[in-house]
């Protein structure tokens, strides 16, 4: 099956399904610090120009929902001009070239750490545009039951590294809590969405990536 769009322009104000996956399958996550360390680095590169909603995070691949944010808004730390005078075209690519940095600064650290090398990812990161109001209760399911239909969990609620129980809890996140729960019209009906359809998994693959893709 082709890829539709999968290197979608990043433009602001938009939302975005963020994915990607280890070269050959391998892992991209060797323990339990990496975890912490990939959301660190997020915080890092991505924080200042976009926000996020969903994430997963698993032994060979990742998933992320975030929105880019509003032109005005966007911080570009690799760049001292102010971010209202870059034309459109320039300012999209500023902003993939964070995404790139992000990831190779991951893919760096890990092969220091591993003594490995070679390439950490399978290719460029890909991204598919979320635009219509359905998408965002679907993906974001799909995101969270991601553990359970490749078998790291029996079930994912319980996955320890997804943003499904930091959604559920009041402590400090960076996560756009109180927007996801907009989604599904509360805290009660998020939980009880994902309990529904727990067990069929694979219903929402039409409109994200091909099921060989993970």
């Amino acid at each position: 099956m082709a890829h539709l769009n999968t290197y979608e322009q990043l433009f602001p104000g938009e939302y975005y399904h963020i994915y990607n996956r280890g070269n050959n399958r391998e892992d991209i996550f060797l323990e339990y610090k990496n975890y912490f360390y990939f959301l660190d680095l997020f915080k890092k590169y991505i924080s200042p120009l976009a926000d996020l909603y969903v994430y997963c995070l698993m032994k060979n691949h990742f998933h992320l929902l975030v929105k880019i944010k509003e032109a005005g808004k966007i911080e570009l730390k690799h760049s001292t001009e102010k971010v209202d005078k870059f034309e459109p075209e320039e300012l999209q690519k500023h902003v993939s070239r964070s995404f790139s940095n992000f990831f190779n600064a991951y893919a760096k650290a890990i092969n220091k750490m591993y003594n490995r090398t070679g390439s950490l990812f399978q290719e460029r990161y890909r991204r598919k545009l979320i635009n219509k109001e359905s998408y965002f209760t679907e993906v974001t399911f799909y995101i969270h039951a991601n553990p359970q239909g490749h078998g790291f969990t029996n079930d994912f609620r319980n996955y320890k590294h997804s943003s499904y129980q930091s959604l559920l809890s009041h402590l400090p996140s960076l996560l756009k809590r109180d927007e996801v729960m907009d989604w599904f019209g509360g805290k009660d009906s998020f939980a009880k969405y994902h309990e529904k359809y727990r067990d069929q998994l694979l219903d929402y693959k039409f409109f994200l990536e091909h099921v060989s893709d993970d």
